[in-house]
């Protein structure tokens, strides 16, 4: 009843009927041959709740979740070393300044390299399954460095200065001053780290594996199966929506202090 009332949620739902209303006037009014072989929202429904489908691919079928299990593998561990070698990097760069100097550089000049540009070399140097877990790992790292990179560099000077006539040691100004101080920027960069290891988890499912959603989506294209393509990346869109969403759950929760110090109620 509490979401019922929530404007958000309605504006939400808003948001989708108007989407899949788009959608559908696209395919079957558009008087365009090439929108005309897009499969409407009817047909796609019907494809992914059917326990017989057309194509092979559905929630009735095991095989569907034998991709999803394959992909949700691959980006959980790309974000998990995302995060564990990303956010300390961001803290030391935005702490030591020796460090700084010395990264910045070579993350500015890797960070624009597209993922897909990384998949030839990826596979010539890695096993088939770490070639892709690499090429999602890569994305979701530069995020997470550069956004905790911001996040320490955004902390007021006044505060390590309180720090220190305090007679805080270094330990204490990173547990008690950079880590707390970074925490809203650092949520925010795992926030794009976990969409960014599913975004480029696709690519690299296109060309280096045998398993998973984007491995699905282009087989379905060499077969001509469209309604499983649209299956695969609808699929992929919900899985990256509830991956950040529990993260800002969680960012939340681990926030409480801050909101409660601006005064903002939850």
């Amino acid at each position: 009843m509490r979401m019922l009332r929530n404007r958000k949620f309605w504006m939400m739902c808003a948001g989708n009927l108007g989407l899949f209303a788009l959608w559908y006037g696209s395919v079957k009014w558009i008087p365009l041959e090439s929108f005309r072989r897009m499969p409407d929202p009817v047909r796609v429904m019907t494809e992914w709740f059917n326990p017989n489908p057309v194509f092979g691919i559905s929630i009735f079928v095991k095989t569907y979740y034998f991709h999803i299990l394959y992909s949700t593998y691959r980006a959980l561990v790309s974000f998990f070393l995302a995060v564990s070698l990303g956010v300390p990097l961001g803290i030391l760069m935005g702490w030591n300044k020796k460090v700084r100097e010395f990264a910045s550089a070579l993350l500015g000049l890797l960070q624009p390299v597209p993922p897909l540009a990384w998949v030839p070399l990826a596979i010539l140097i890695l096993p088939g399954e770490a070639a892709v877990i690499f090429v999602c790992f890569l994305v979701a790292f530069f995020a997470t460095a550069l956004n905790t990179y911001v996040g320490v560099k955004s902390i007021d000077p006044d505060y390590f200065r309180a720090a220190a006539c305090l007679g805080a040691s270094r330990k204490d100004v990173l547990f008690d001053v950079i880590i707390p101080g970074a925490l809203p920027n650092i949520f925010t960069g795992l926030q794009i780290a976990m969409g960014a290891a599913w975004f480029s988890l696709a690519a690299g499912e296109m060309i280096a594996a045998q398993y998973g959603l984007g491995f699905l989506i282009m087989e379905s294209y060499n077969l001509v199966q469209v309604p499983t393509i649209v299956i695969g990346m609808a699929t992929l869109g919900l899985l990256g929506y509830f991956s950040s969403m529990f993260i800002r759950y969680v960012g939340g929760k681990l926030m409480r202090w801050r909101e409660e110090a601006m005064g903002v109620k939850g």
